[in-house]
């Protein structure tokens, strides 16, 4: 069983940047894809950015437009979510996910964290 925990969210002011983590365990999560999601009241979860388990797939959502970059080292079971230029839109519950396949789709991915919040508010 695969159990992934995000951190390293909070409170930054437009412009700003902010790098997200998220940390899996358990057998074998490295070879997973791993998918980056946010979700604000109200409304359906956005996918955000996804790499696959040999950083040989990468996606990113539609407006993301080169703002933020995903990475990750397997040697520690992490991947990264930078994000610069963050804006007030920006603001919402952050999900890692890992799943089988590097698609962009909720229903793919098989384990979730339980989330994190950004803000971005000056």
């Amino acid at each position: 069983q695969i159990q992934v925990v995000e951190s390293g969210g909070g409170v930054v002011q437009p412009g700003g940047s902010l790098t997200l983590s998220c940390t899996g365990s358990g057998p074998s999560f490295s070879d997973y894809a791993v998918g980056w999601f946010r979700q604000t009241p109200g409304k359906e979860r956005e996918f955000v950015a996804l790499i696959s388990y040999n950083d040989v797939t990468i996606e990113y959502g539609y407006f993301v437009k080169g703002r933020f970059t995903i990475s990750r080292a397997n040697s520690s079971n992490t991947v990264y979510l930078q994000m610069n230029q963050l804006e007030p839109e920006d603001t919402a519950v952050y999900y890692c996910s890992a799943g089988s396949f590097p698609v962009p789709r909720e229903s793919v991915f098989e384990f979730w964290g339980p989330g994190t919040q950004v803000t971005v508010s000056s």
